[in-house]
């Protein structure tokens, strides 16, 4: 059994209150905020149970009309949730993927020779961002692409500067998506006025909204007078697909001669366009590709690609029978895992969202708003790979996975370990480690204004294994870290590091310690 209403439990028993239904058995739910939904939840069958029964959501509008699908995907969703429906792995059954199925980076053909080649190649290709996401963890408003990552521009700036060099140098049209969610729709809408005279098209379309569902009685939460954005959530990036459709974007892209879109998280810095990757895709028809990396001790929980049953299957740690699970982080077994880099053939998406085809796993994920234990129903892109044809993992190298989750990831990426060329971040080749240094900053960094404010400039860790830092440190210019470093500030003393220091293989507590 894995976490209350997990992968591997059943659902509870549902009952519906008599009380909150209304004279024709409708259950009325306030509108939301700002999109205007109104819910209504049909009465159950005589047992009473939404799991037993068949249950119907209908939505009306009152400020704009909903799209038929959204709702259906709703429905659909928690329909197969309520069944208990999940996906079992058998442990005996799981195989290493070989080579034919997750294929090593190196052994991709060669781009073709040719600007004409390339440009064709090109021109069928979208790029697609996952921009649903806020940066309230780094204590930033609005969306996550917009942080400054380094020399003053932001994720968005530098994927813009990415495609455009792409579209200049090939003469080729690469279009960005972006998709949004309810969360950052507004923003990015005006946000991306600025990059109207880039050589580029942007567009941008809404994930789907749902309502949170009540612990207590799987009620919607604006059924219980919940009426703003905490009613409310963005069902995880498995809905890109059906939001495609449903947006009419994907029909767009097609009659364009679109035939591949290249999804990633806006936030991972080494997700750039690769040639190699789409012309092995387009030779071998090959409608989904993942790609993988080799896992670090760091990436020990991350979904790894297994055979199973004939067909290449994402494995998340949720789905591992508790036995098992030290067998599943062990980096000798598993060594790969997803970087949510995908690649997927736009006529595929078409057919199976339109076939009802990818129930991808669900992901139940328990929240709290305003005290009330919600629980919203997720799914991830991830897991439609073994829906498509010819679906496969690349083995990709490290640098194609670079992601800013936390401070202690910016501080990576605007050191000297990187530079900046034509809006790709690449890594410094005078470190002789492969891996990047392990960095854990302290709360007093979490945030990126007070990050900012304790750096007169980013250290020098070109030559730096591991770095720990906690308490009230503030570094000066020009410092140099070297070997393993630990600056521990005692409780109530503030701990500041000079203009020039080098710090090499050093456990530093106080003043005297430098």
């Amino acid at each position: 059994m894995k976490t209350k209403y997990g992968l591997t439990e059943k659902p509870p028993h549902i009952n519906i209150p008599l009380h909150t239904l209304s004279k024709n058995n409708t259950l009325q739910v306030p509108p939301p905020q700002p999109r205007s939904l109104h819910y209504s939840l049909s009465s159950p069958s005589s047992s009473s149970s939404l799991r037993n029964s068949r249950t119907l959501f209908s939505a009306r509008s009152r400020t704009f009309l909903p799209r038929e699908n959204e709702k259906n995907g709703f429905i659909n969703l928690v329909t197969r949730y309520l069944s208990g429906e999940a996906q079992h792995v058998e442990w005996s059954k799981i195989q290493t993927p070989t080579d034919e199925v997750v294929v090593p980076y190196d052994s991709l053909a060669p781009t073709p020779d040719g600007s004409s080649e390339l440009k064709n190649l090109l021109d069928k290709l979208v790029v697609l961002k996952l921009n649903g996401g806020l940066g309230t963890t780094m204590g930033c408003t609005g969306p996550k692409s917009v942080i400054e990552v380094r020399d003053g521009l932001t994720f968005l700036d530098l994927i813009v500067i990415q495609i455009e060099n792409l579209n200049s140098k090939y003469g080729s049209n690469v279009p960005l998506l972006l998709m949004n969610s309810f969360n950052t729709h507004d923003d990015t809408q005006k946000i991306v006025e600025k990059y109207k005279n880039s050589n580029i098209e942007i567009h941008t379309f809404n994930q789907s909204q749902y309502p949170r569902l009540v612990v207590d009685d799987f009620l919607p939460l604006p059924s219980k007078g919940q009426t703003g954005r905490d009613g409310w959530y963005p069902p995880g990036h498995g809905d890109v697909f059906p939001s495609l459709v449903n947006s009419g974007k994907l029909d767009t892209l097609l009659s364009q001669g679109k035939e591949y879109v290249f999804v990633a998280n806006s936030d991972n810095l080494g997700a750039v366009v690769d040639l190699k990757i789409l012309n092995h895709l387009i030779q071998h028809k090959n409608e989904y590709c993942m790609e993988v990396t080799p896992k670090t001790l760091a990436d020990v929980k991350g979904g790894t690609l297994i055979s199973y049953e004939g067909r290449v299957q994402l494995l998340e740690i949720a789905q591992v029978p508790d036995e098992h699970v030290s067998e599943f982080k062990s980096i000798e077994k598993f060594k790969i895992f997803n970087t949510n880099n995908l690649w997927v053939n736009l006529k595929a998406v078409k057919r199976l969202v339109e076939a009802d085809a990818l129930k991808m796993e669900i992901i139940p994920n328990p929240k709290e708003a305003d005290g009330v234990k919600v629980l919203q129903l997720e799914t991830a892109a991830g897991a439609a790979i073994r829906f498509f044809d010819k679906a496969i993992g690349i083995n990709v190298p490290r640098s194609r996975f670079l992601p800013v989750k936390a401070t202690s990831d910016l501080l990576l990426v605007q050191s000297d370990l990187y530079t900046l060329q034509d809006g790709f971040v690449i890594r410094n080749q005078a470190r002789a480690n492969p891996e990047n240094p392990s960095i854990e900053l302290g709360p007093e960094f979490k945030k990126i204004s007070n990050f900012l404010s304790r750096f007169k400039s980013i250290p020098s860790i070109v030559e730096l294994d591991s770095l720990k830092v906690a308490g009230d440190v503030w570094f000066g210019a020009g410092v140099i870290l070297k070997g393993k470093v630990s600056i521990l500030a005692k409780p109530g003393v503030k701990l500041e590091i000079p203009d020039g220091a080098v710090i090499a293989n050093k456990e530093i507590t106080g003043p005297e310690d430098l």
